[in-house]
């Protein structure tokens, strides 16, 4: 159960960001035709991704109780599920994103090994102070 629970506070907190950046970040500066460059799609796509990610990883491993989460193994399932869930689901829907010569496919894949990290890092930094 306490899985359940750190997986669906990873959700939430995942689906609130991402509409927060679509909505602020995304539809108003990017728009229907994309972006031109990759520092754009850098800018305007994988860095608000990265903090969408980061946050959802942390917030998932902030719920996640003793003693289970000095299991790391455990740990980092409970904190990173919900983020890799939706890259799977991302990759599902949009299947030209999973051509692996293409950049998408590896900045999209580097953002969510970079967001887990970076969460189970700030988590083990708020658990230990």
């Amino acid at each position: 159960m306490t899985l359940a629970r750190c997986w669906a506070v990873g959700i939430v907190v995942l689906v609130v960001t991402e509409y927060v950046q679509m909505t602020l970040i995304h539809d108003p500066l990017v728009g229907p035709e994309g972006v031109g460059s990759f520092g754009a799609a850098l800018a305007l796509v994988h860095l608000p991704n990265l903090v969408c990610v980061v946050l959802a990883t942390w917030a998932a491993a902030r719920v996640h109780p003793e003693p289970w989460r000095e299991m790391p193994a455990r740990h980092v399932a409970a904190a990173c599920a919900a983020p890799a869930a939706a890259q799977v689901l991302l990759l599902s829907l949009r299947p030209g994103v999973l051509d692996p010569a293409g950049a998408a496919f590896w900045m999209s894949t580097g953002v969510l090994l970079a967001g887990c990290t970076v969460g189970l890092l700030l988590d083990r930094l708020v658990w230990t102070s």
